[in-house]
């Protein structure tokens, strides 16, 4: 196998951009009808992932070590589509049919050989990987809600009973599927340490055009179910670092993060802690509130919010059915309604710039959530400060959490 020829040939493909995962989808649907039902609906989404993830593969196909576990996950991830071995073949002879069509003449015997070893190794990989996850965890877990609270017209906070422990570390996410959306599964952060009932909080955010964040923003109520799948993701606390914590939240990005904070409240001699909690304004600071109550409770916490627009508007959170009656709030986590910040409460600027002005960081560790552009500017930022990139943790969901 040639790698350099596969990069090549990929490259030539992918200029066509979306008409190659339309023709592979169609080529794929035509040949085995019965696998269309595996699929949303909508498939918009669904292309733009396959492009993304054989992008990906090809440009890591030289560095296994760095291919192998993005193949494994994968593999993992796609049990709770229902994928099984019978059905890779299928995949492979559309994939091949579809770069045979896309490459024209520059398609060879080499570079078809070259393609069906490196889908045999994927294939296998994943499989392997599916095979040993089904060892020791379902497919889904099935949840249901029961609590809602929406925080803003467009952030809503969750509660999900699960039917079964689902195990995970602080900072990890799960996909969620909605039976109004089948098949299009969203990644979204956990927002609380693992509870003794099992129950886990979502901070769901709208996003424009997205078919899931719409419906668990809106229209979700107490009572209602959804499927969530295994855990994923890196964004955990390194608890034997020893050494200072800078957290960074943009938006919603702030879920994982609060349950890194949950478990450092947990531990027997915290660090200290700055959080760092930023919106465009001081609406989007959904929680502060509650963070503000936090830091009046743990002395080696500091919260510092942030706004990046002009501050305005007013906030509100506002309790729509609750399991206990006469209860504040579904959430013990969450705070009662109140008046927003005022302006000597809230920092303005971008969140990277906030940060670096209340700096120095580099004897800390840094964990970073929110929108991909924040994130990245952020990064910038703290490697600019002295902060090692091998302290730096973080994680992005503008694509995900739609």
């Amino acid at each position: 196998m040639d790698a350099q020829r596969l990069k090549d040939n990929f490259a030539l493909v992918a200029e066509q951009g979306d008409a190659v995962a339309l023709f592979f989808y169609s080529d794929l649907f035509v040949r085995n009808p019965h696998l269309r039902d595996m699929f949303p609906i909508g498939m918009s989404h669904q292309r733009d992932k396959l492009l993304r993830a054989l992008g990906h593969i090809v440009a890591q196909v030289d560095d296994l070590s760095n291919l192998v576990p993005f193949l494994q996950q994968l593999g993992r991830d796609h049990r709770r589509f229902g994928i099984v071995a019978e059905h890779y073949p299928h995949v492979g002879a559309s994939l091949i049919a579809t770069l045979r069509h896309f490459s024209g003449e520059a398609w060879s015997e080499d570079i078809e050989s070259d393609w069906s070893a490196a889908y045999t190794l994927v294939g296998k990989v994943m499989l392997e990987a599916a095979d040993e996850d089904a060892l020791t965890r379902p497919a889904w877990w099935n949840g249901q809600v029961v609590a809602v609270e929406r925080r803003r017209f467009d952030i809503c906070v969750l509660r999900v009973q699960p039917d079964r422990p689902l195990p995970y570390e602080p900072g990890q996410s799960v996909a969620l599927e909605v039976p109004s959306r089948l098949r299009q599964w969203r990644y979204y952060s956990m927002a609380n340490a693992p509870r003794p009932d099992n129950s886990v909080d979502f901070h769901v955010r709208l996003v424009d055009g997205g078919p899931v964040s719409p419906v668990l923003v809106r229209a979700t109520e107490t009572g209602d179910r959804v499927r969530m799948g295994a855990p994923v993701g890196t964004l955990t606390l390194d608890e034997s670092s020893g050494r200072d914590i800078l957290l960074i939240a943009g938006s919603t990005g702030l879920a994982p993060l609060k349950a890194i904070l949950e478990q450092i409240a947990a531990g027997p001699e915290p660090p200290r802690v700055h959080l760092f909690f930023g919106a465009r304004t001081r609406d989007g600071l959904y929680d502060l509130e509650h963070l503000t109550k936090l830091a009046d409770e743990f002395p080696w916490l500091t919260v510092i919010p942030a706004v990046s627009d002009e501050p305005g508007g007013h906030g509100f959170s506002s309790v729509l059915q609750s399991p206990h009656p006469g209860s504040q709030s579904w959430f013990e986590t969450a705070p009662a309604p109140g008046p927003s910040p005022g302006d000597g409460d809230v920092e303005h600027g971008n969140l990277s710039d906030v940060v670096a002005r209340r700096g120095p960081w580099d004897d800390h560790d840094a964990y970073v959530c929110g929108p991909a552009a924040m994130v990245g500017h952020t990064v910038e930022q703290l490697a600019l400060l002295g902060v090692p990139r091998d302290r730096i943790r973080l994680e992005t969901f503008a694509d995900a959490q739609r």
